[in-house]
């Protein structure tokens, strides 16, 4: 591993962002250009003390996942990306579907949405980033083990346990629930049929086959939905009842999806929201 060109290469990938470009507040004046070290860190869920060891070519060898999520913290495109793997002696991923890292320009758009929740989703339900609302309302997702940050997985299992993040429960009628039910299993089989050789959908899908009497069934009857802007309704611990508006915009390759959830100016769930983004990330919760 050539470490001091990969320290070289993350330097200068920091150098070029703003505070702006990432969704953070610019703060006291900044006597360099660029992001700071330990908003890097921050970013990309690592220690800024190791951040600055790989960028004074000093650091051990980054693991795949650390190489991804330095990828995504630093807005890193396709080939950027490919380049700080090979920097790193690493193979890059093969299908950007599977990689985890997320389009560049859907995080553009997620960095820019900070008073409406919103989170990236591989197009098997895979929850890839949230901006801070989302967490607010969701629980933060990217920071449950990896088998729990899947969407089709808690709708029909509705795993919950210890140390996962309290979650706003959705409030569904039968309906709806059957509705949502059969885009969630369309758009797991949409994904499959475009990547049958991929281990990620079809291993969900196996599981959902063996766990599952419902989605067994709508997946035998070959269930098919034309994805929509749908009405969503939540009852957050803190702010109460929200109903809101999912919009849903794909990337150029259908494999990621960027979520909004809106609500209807003057609305009462538009002033919950407004009060969810005071609330953020505190813990609320009484204690004892």
């Amino acid at each position: 591993m050539p470490r001091s060109e990969l320290a070289d290469f993350l330097r200068r990938c920091r150098a070029r962002l703003t505070p702006a470009d990432v969704g953070l507040t610019p703060g006291p004046r900044r006597r360099t250009p660029g992001l700071r070290r330990e908003e890097v860190a921050r970013l990309a869920g690592m220690s800024a003390d190791y951040c600055t060891r790989l960028e004074q070519g000093r650091g051990p060898r980054p693991s795949r996942r650390m190489l991804t999520a330095l990828a995504r913290a630093l807005r890193l495109t396709d080939p950027e990306r490919d380049h700080l793997f090979r920097l790193a002696g690493e193979e890059p991923p093969h299908d950007p579907a599977t990689s985890g890292h997320i389009r560049p320009g859907l995080l553009r758009v997620l960095d820019r949405l900070y008073d409406t929740p919103a989170q990236v989703v591989t197009d098997w339900g895979e929850v890839l980033a949230q901006n801070t609302m989302a967490a607010a309302l969701f629980g933060d997702l990217t920071a449950r083990p990896p088998g729990d940050r899947n969407l089709v997985r808690s709708f029909f299992t509705r795993r919950t346990g210890p140390g996962l993040p309290e979650t706003a429960g959705e409030r569904e009628e039968r309906e709806e629930r059957q509705d949502r039910a059969r885009n969630l299993v369309a758009d797991l089989r949409a994904a499959l049929t475009a990547r049958p050789d991929d281990p990620g959908p079809a291993a969900l899908v196996a599981e959902l086959r063996a766990g599952s009497q419902e989605f067994t069934a709508l997946w035998e009857a070959g269930a098919a939905a034309v994805r929509r802007s749908s009405i969503r309704r939540f009852r957050h611990p803190v702010v109460g009842d929200l109903e809101l508006e999912s919009e849903v915009l794909l990337s150029a390759d259908h494999a990621q999806r960027l979520i909004v959830y809106t609500a209807r100016p003057g609305s009462t769930a538009a002033e919950r929201l407004e009060l969810l983004a005071v609330v953020g990330l505190q813990d609320l919760a009484p204690s004892g």
